[in-house]
């Protein structure tokens, strides 16, 4: 299931660093001047067994000037409507603050679970003004130091209990695929569902979605079966147009978590932008099957080149993974739209491959032993031997002598000979080094 928590809080009160430190790595910028957070984060987390996803806002400011700090309280307003939970940051070197209160206010109209977390508390003294912030008015409220992780522990725990457990028993539908149509707001992914299941209605169901607020259609159609996952023509809430960007990323990401291929739609008049790349990348992440089509091709002015060079441009900004299906339809006319669902269809099953044990050592050992892993001081590193992990998506073991030295360039290597002997195209894949 998808679980999303927002961190909020006013600006420059560790919200970047809890983030990474639950993240589990350095990718929010930092720094001590305010206002520094204006691109938002999104991360993934595992605790207890359960994961979740973390999405770290900006410093709310409620009234300003300033173009930027205007944006970032927008961003923060659609973060509360859009998280499961909110983990509201505060400072214990400051005390509650003017801002903090307005932080409050706002969160009391979301009516969402908050989660207190005082920050830099790393001395009995701070513990004991940290009890000031029961003062907001919140039952939960964590002490913490979000630069040494003192008491995220206890706050991890807290989040997850919040999580309910998956139950996929009563899901009549839980062996279909599940795709999910994901995009930018102007890239047509009302008309493509349309397209796909507009004019057969009386063959298809609605079903009520698992997650708040996707719609789940079943696609029964020339003997091919899915689950669509639809993040478009959801009712708009009031004033979403100031952060659409923003907006279809939260929307995005519950769409991804379910789905087990991703269908990324792009509008074939603006090409291929940052959000979309943002898009692609969580879809790597998160290990899901990934289509890209290209609609509107019909409005496209064409040369004999024009299709080739639009595909590279594509696959260079999303490299390295590159091995992904892209196709150029018009769903308005209704144009390839039925190779779409082949390719999406095929990619599901790319991600179910399994590849024999002795086809695989017959095919790459002769390709390592012609391009070898670079010596670890002065030793050779020699891999011996290699097996496909029982896992939902293609994991591939490689046993050797230095696990920990193979470079990463050589993991791209053998990732691209393992896409270039089997199929696996639209699939991210994992390459794990163990101990022989």
């Amino acid at each position: 299931m998808s679980y999303t928590v927002a961190i909020v809080g006013r600006p420059n009160v560790g919200k970047s660093t809890l983030f990474n430190r639950l993240v589990g790595y350095r990718k929010a910028i930092t720094d001590d001047v305010s206002g520094v957070t204006r691109d938002r984060q999104y991360g993934t987390t595992e605790w207890n067994g359960k994961t979740f996803n973390v999405v770290d806002t900006g410093g709310f400011v409620p009234k300003t000037d300033d173009i930027f700090e205007k944006a970032i309280k927008q961003q923060v307003k659609i973060a509360i409507e859009e998280a499961n939970l909110i983990v509201f940051m505060t400072d214990v070197t400051t005390s509650i603050t003017d801002l903090d209160e307005a932080m409050t206010r706002e969160l009391r109209k979301s009516k969402k679970k908050v989660l207190v977390c005082v920050n830099k508390v790393d001395n009995s003294d701070r513990y004991l003004l940290a009890n000031e912030f029961y003062g907001l008015g919140f039952e939960d409220v964590f002490m913490v130091s979000s630069m040494s992780g003192s008491g995220t522990g206890e706050l991890l725990d807290a989040i997850t209990a919040e999580i309910p457990d998956d139950d996929i028993h009563d899901d009549p539908y839980a062996d279909l695929p599940k795709i999910a149509i994901v995009g930018q707001p102007n890239a047509g992914k009302s008309t493509l569902l349309n397209a796909l299941v507009g004019d057969e209605r009386n063959i298809v169901t609605e079903i009520a979605g698992t997650t708040r607020d996707s719609i789940h259609t079943r696609y029964n159609l020339f003997g091919k079966e899915f689950l669509l996952i639809d993040t478009a023509g959801i009712r708009k809430k009031n004033k979403v147009h100031e952060d659409l960007e923003f907006y279809s990323v939260m929307r995005a990401i519950k769409a991804i978590d379910e789905a087990d291929v991703c269908l990324l739609l792009i509008d074939a008049e603006c090409n291929i932008e940052a959000q979309d790349l943002k898009i692609i990348k969580l879809i790597e992440n998160k290990k899901k099957g990934l289509v890209i089509a290209v609609n509107k091709w019909d409005k496209i002015e064409k040369d004999t080149n024009t299709l080739k060079e639009f595909e590279k441009k594509i696959k260079d900004k999303i490299a390295p993974f590159k091995d992904v299906p892209i196709l150029f339809i018009s769903a308005q006319e209704k144009q390839r739209i039925h190779k779409l669902v082949e390719v999406l269809i095929q990619v599901n099953e790319n991600r179910s491959v399994r590849i024999p044990t002795h086809k695989l050592n017959d095919i790459l050992l002769p390709e390592i032993e012609k391009t070898p892993p670079p010596s670890y001081r002065g030793d050779y590193i020699r891999i011996k031997y290699i097996t496909q992990l029982p896992t939902k998506v293609p994991t591939f073991a490689f046993f050797c002598n230095y696990p920990e030295q193979v470079k990463e360039s050589y993991r791209n290597f053998l990732e691209n000979k393992l896409r270039e002997h089997f199929n696996l195209t639209g699939v991210p894949i994992n390459v794990f080094f163990r101990k022989k």
